[in-house]
């Protein structure tokens, strides 16, 4: 189905938890891909499904130790787990040292992920700049996501990152916003960044929420589905699926959309 790749430039913040939100009501199947050659940490903040925990040593490691000679999807699915409320997930690196000999895994996995069957993915590829190699994977997708906040500090270097895109990448822009001023910030920012020149799709907004992102660590059930992380989240992943794939694919959140047990809104796996 489609590839999106979450991100975002120096000094943004909350790109795993919006990519764990997202994750959580996803209008169709998906998966969550931890793509950060500085090193993933879902496999310590978050709880494995039944009440265990993420195995740390499976995943992108262990994916790229074995696909040397070929990345299939089904091998893809022979290194994820499954995230409490039933979230797949494919865990990233331990730390950022590992990356250094998976340099040759960026395209393939990229080309894979993009053309994975019967589900999309949400790839955390955390910060650009200092991992040229990811631009590999960039190019593969339908859409990259880029996160800032409102701050002058953040704003410049989304500005600068906007200008070093790969040609022909279709870019988005989320503001991590502060509930007290949300239109109002995001429309700032979209204003900063039409007078850029750049072609961007779509400038949006996701809640800056603490407490629910502390719930998202494992507390799942209705304080969390009434969190302002989660209903600004839905709003997100519904803008974000239609855009990758347009026509009715369900909306998330609305009455009649089936929901798998514990996780707000998402949808059974077909």
């Amino acid at each position: 189905m489609a590839l999106i790749v979450l991100a975002a430039d120096k000094g943004a913040p909350g790109v795993t938890t919006a990519a764990t939100a997202l994750g959580a009501i996803w209008p169709r199947p998906v998966l969550l891909a931890e793509c950060d050659p500085a090193g993933g940490d879902l496999a310590y903040r978050l709880p494995a499904a039944g009440g265990g925990v993420l195995n740390p040593g499976k995943g992108l490691l262990t994916l790229g130790a074995t696909a040397r000679h070929g990345l299939s999807h089904s091998l893809i699915h022979e290194h994820t787990q499954k995230m409490v409320g039933g979230l797949d997930v494919l865990a990233g690196l331990t730390h950022g040292e590992q990356a250094a000999g998976l340099t040759w895994l960026w395209g393939p996995l990229g080309r894979a992920l993009a053309t994975l069957p019967h589900a999309d993915v949400l790839a955390d590829c955390g910060r650009l700049g200092g991992h040229p190699e990811l631009g590999e994977l960039i190019t593969e997708a339908a859409l990259t996501v880029l996160f800032t906040r409102a701050n002058l500090d953040h704003v410049a270097h989304l500005r600068e990152r906007l200008q070093v895109m790969p040609r022909g990448t279709q870019v988005g822009v989320v503001v991590i916003s502060d509930p007290r001023q949300y239109r109002a910030t995001i429309d700032e920012v979209r204003r900063i960044v039409a007078a850029t020149g750049k072609d961007v799709a779509f400038v949006a907004g996701l809640a800056h929420d603490p407490k629910g992102a502390e719930l998202l660590r494992g507390q799942w059930g209705g304080r969390l589905d009434r969190s302002l992380l989660i209903r600004t989240a839905r709003e997100l992943a519904g803008r974000l699926a239609a855009h990758v794939a347009p026509g009715p694919p369900g909306v998330p959140g609305v009455p009649g959309v089936p929901s798998v047990p514990g996780v707000p809104g998402r949808r059974e796996a077909s």
